[in-house]
């Protein structure tokens, strides 16, 4: 593990009353505590105290996890705007999705995030963790009912975007990533 932690954004991109991005979000944290190396700050759009310090937090993090569901095939419009208000922030930074939907279980929401974030100059994860028919997939307390094979796919997840973190923000470190152009 690094000795100073990566400071990672856990992005909520679902704004919905009622939402169950905060049952998998909770979990996705609980994941990344349990790894170690990761200072995680829960970057939720819908809390309307914390959209005025979003573009800030985005800009520290070193890394990114996308919590999204699917949405008519898609992935949510306030994620979209919380993705286009700020530029500079993803750059040179690796990315990684958790979804969750019906029988895509957000996967095509999650593809079309790598086109949006592939034009901000950001790194996305081949790994993700998806999570089809959710509801029937967590039990009443937020715990997965059958957890090990989404564990073990969050393992790979973390320890991958552990590597690209500390590779890129030594990149960034040694040669700003804007001085690329």
């Amino acid at each position: 593990m690094p000795q100073d932690p990566i400071r990672l954004a856990l992005i909520l991109g679902s704004t919905r009353e009622g939402r169950f991005c905060d049952t998998v979000a909770r979990w996705v944290e609980a994941q990344a505590h349990a790894h170690g190396g990761f200072v995680v700050d829960v970057v939720d759009p819908a809390r309307e105290d914390g959209a005025r310090t979003i573009p800030a937090r985005l800009h520290a993090a070193d890394a990114f996890v996308i919590v999204t569901p699917e949405y008519n095939h898609g992935y949510p419009a306030p994620l979209k705007a919380l993705i286009d208000a700020v530029g500079q922030p993803w750059q040179a930074k690796p990315v990684a999705f958790v979804s969750y939907g019906g029988i895509s279980g957000g996967l095509r929401a999650v593809e079309q995030l790598r086109q949006v974030f592939a034009e901000l100059h950001a790194v996305t994860m081949r790994d993700c963790v998806s999570f089809a028919n959710a509801w029937h997939l967590f039990a009443q307390d937020g715990a997965l009912r059958e957890p090990d094979a989404s564990r073990a796919a969050m393992r790979t997840l973390l320890a991958r975007l552990c590597w690209w973190s500390l590779a890129l923000r030594q990149a960034r470190q040694a040669n700003p990533y804007a001085n690329a152009a």
